[in-house]
């Protein structure tokens, strides 16, 4: 197993839609090792393939849950369908998010309180569950990035603008930018 360089806001593979995995063989498996690696090593709750420069439509999350579902585990070609999402402004201290791909950066968003998962394991066997709380957060969260989007694509404007003011202070939005988790130093102070 290995541990992956993190793209940062701004790399290509992070803003189109992934690839459909077609082949579920020990090169996917051993992608997927080095998804969970690298995920640990940046002390990570979830990772999309997109965050480590593959456009294919896998992620993996580890998350202690209440809804039954393994701590750890992936999922290859999601669905996902959720609840409806309260049109309320996204509470600053309860919805706040961060992502590894905009790394050191929190924002509130508003997401659906809960969601049904289905896809495959790295085997081709179904998986199909449900989530609440955080833990549908986070499945939201990695989802998007499948469909070419960051949290920071649905912020509010108020914090959308100061998302893109820090990207521009931090030299994000061009191509090539990248962090390795466990050299680097932690952008979350983990």
């Amino acid at each position: 197993m290995t541990v992956l360089p993190v793209t940062i806001w701004g790399e290509p593979v992070l803003h189109r839609r992934a690839s459909e995995v077609e082949v579920f063989d020990d090169e996917l498996r051993s992608l997927i090792a080095d998804m969970f690696e690298t995920n640990d090593a940046a002390n990570g709750v979830g990772l999309a393939a997109p965050q480590i420069g593959v456009g294919k439509r896998l992620f993996v999350y580890k998350y202690a849950n209440d809804d039954g579902v393994p701590e750890q585990g992936v999922v290859v070609n999601p669905v996902l369908t959720l609840s409806k999402v309260s049109g309320a402004l996204p509470d600053p201290d309860e919805h706040v998010e961060g992502c590894l791909s905009f790394p050191g950066e929190y924002y509130p968003l508003q997401r659906a309180e809960w969601t049904r998962v289905q896809g495959f394991d790295g085997d081709g066997n179904p998986v199909d569950f449900e989530a609440t709380g955080w833990f549908a957060r986070i499945l939201q969260h990695e989802f998007d990035h499948l469909d070419g989007k960051l949290y920071v694509n649905r912020l509010v404007d108020r914090y959308s603008k100061k998302a893109l003011k820090q990207a521009k202070k931090n030299g994000w939005g061009v191509p090539g930018l990248t962090w390795m988790p466990g050299v680097d130093p932690d952008p979350f102070g983990h």
